[in-house]
């Protein structure tokens, strides 16, 4: 099963969430992320943006959270710091193949709200490269 699907929804593409097994084995951050699902889900989502921002003050290297963290920022259209987030993101994602291409899309579909299309093809094509080389990774069992 892969970690996270593209869905389309009413602002976008967004990413389905990742399962909290791989993002943490800290109770405390796996709790936040439950709460901050559940306001994203109820329509709160700034009571989400402060769970992840609790999350992150326990494991301030935790590339997932970051990601979730820049999710939330696009869909609530703040693309600018979807982006910088996305990027906190791949500055601790090492070679989490999977990770980097869900950054680069956040990063992709941040860049085409913003209406600058040439930066957000060059973000899917890395996206589209690094889900390509984790597939077949996957496919040899590493």
């Amino acid at each position: 099963m892969p970690d996270a699907v593209p869905r389309q929804s009413g602002e976008g593409i967004i990413v389905e969430p990742v399962p909290k097994s791989v993002m943490s084995g800290n109770p405390a951050v796996i709790a936040l992320l439950d709460r901050a699902r559940l306001d994203t889900e109820s329509g709160q989502r700034e009571a989400a943006g402060a769970s992840l921002e609790r999350g992150l003050r326990i494991e301030p290297r935790n590339a997932w959270l970051w990601l979730e963290l820049a999710q939330l920022r696009l869909a609530q259209g703040q693309y600018a710091q979807a982006i910088a987030l996305a990027r906190k993101s791949i500055s601790f994602a090492g070679r989490e193949r999977r990770l980097l291409a869900l950054d680069w899309r956040v990063i992709g579909n941040a860049r085409v709200a913003q209406g600058n299309a040439a930066e957000a093809e060059q973000a899917f094509k890395l996206a589209t490269e690094l889900e390509q080389s984790a597939k077949s990774e996957a496919d040899l069992g590493f």
